[in-house]
């Protein structure tokens, strides 16, 4: 169980030591996100070890795993301890395996995916649980391209009292199409359209947490395009807060794990022209619940 102090402007959280038997975690700051060592993720997991990392993750969201050397298939095998492996739109138009998404970036890329924080498809009814993804070539610089995630946990806490109640009951509409401004999807790409509370529960944890995103929220339903506009504009903008966030900074052979039911993401493109390189696995999961 967590406890949220609020001291002169300054939100913290204090959690209870837990014990882990057969990994080692490293928190990476008090809110989320840790690296944990002890793990070859190429190989089976016992029931201790996987009830490890799945404590791990519902305490700290974001797990980071250093130095592993995967096979598409392993990671996938890794991925599926958690759930369905979801399939990706148009995987038959690139011929590619539909369980996982080639991550990349270089000298001819015109943008990068997850530029803007985001939380991973909530367009469609039934978001994802999480993802991993698997860098396997960073920047040549050596360095660049850390990826930092954010808590929308304690993006709900920070929020006053009147501030909950007035957005609890509220639903907000995500909209597969906003990714793609500025370009045409495929003829074959089905968008997802879907309606969801803008404050959720963990379905695991039963915390609560905002629920909304710039990479799919379109707006507020109950009120008027200009007051969801301000009201969005302004929860978007408290994602950006760096107390929410860790910062990932990737070297070759990492994977990650993220909770998609509770965190958002933001890949910092900041090494054109140079490259990096990565396959993502995601898990699916259920419709969000108020």
């Amino acid at each position: 169980m967590e406890k949220f102090v609020l001291d002169a402007d300054r939100l913290v959280t204090t959690r209870s030591p837990q014990t882990y038997q057969t990994i080692a975690v490293a928190p990476l700051t008090p809110v989320i996100g840790a690296e944990v060592a002890g793990l070859d993720l190429s190989q089976d997991l016992s029931d201790q070890q996987l009830s490890d990392i799945k404590s791990a993750f519902l305490a700290h969201h974001v797990l980071v795993f250093r130095d592993q050397k995967l096979t598409a298939d392993e990671h996938k095998h890794f991925a599926s301890y958690f759930g369905e492996l979801r399939h990706r739109q148009l995987a038959e138009l690139d011929g590619g395996d539909p369980a996982v998404l080639p991550v990349s970036a270089d000298k001819d890329s015109q943008f990068v995916s997850g530029e803007d924080w985001h939380c991973d498809g909530t367009a469609d009814a039934e978001p994802s649980l999480g993802s991993m993804l698997y860098v396997t070539r960073t920047p040549e610089i050596g360095s660049g391209g850390d990826t930092l995630f954010a808590s929308m946990h304690m993006a709900y806490e920070v929020l006053s009292p009147p501030m909950k109640e007035f957005l609890s009951g509220l639903t907000a509409i995500h909209d597969g199409l906003i990714p793609w401004q500025g370009y045409a999807p495929p003829p074959e790409y089905v968008v997802p359209k879907s309606e969801h509370p803008v404050i959720v529960r963990h379905p695991e944890t039963g915390r609560k947490l905002l629920f909304v995103n710039a990479g799919f929220t379109s707006h507020i339903v109950q009120l008027s395009r200009e007051e969801s506009r301000a009201i969005l504009d302004l929860l978007f903008s408290l994602v950006k807060s760096p107390i929410l966030s860790c910062r990932v900074r990737w070297t070759p052979g990492t994977l990650v794990f993220w909770d998609n039911r509770c965190t958002q993401h933001h890949a910092v493109w900041d090494y054109f022209p140079h490259s990096r390189y990565g396959e993502r696995v995601t898990i699916n999961g259920t419709r969000p619940q108020a």
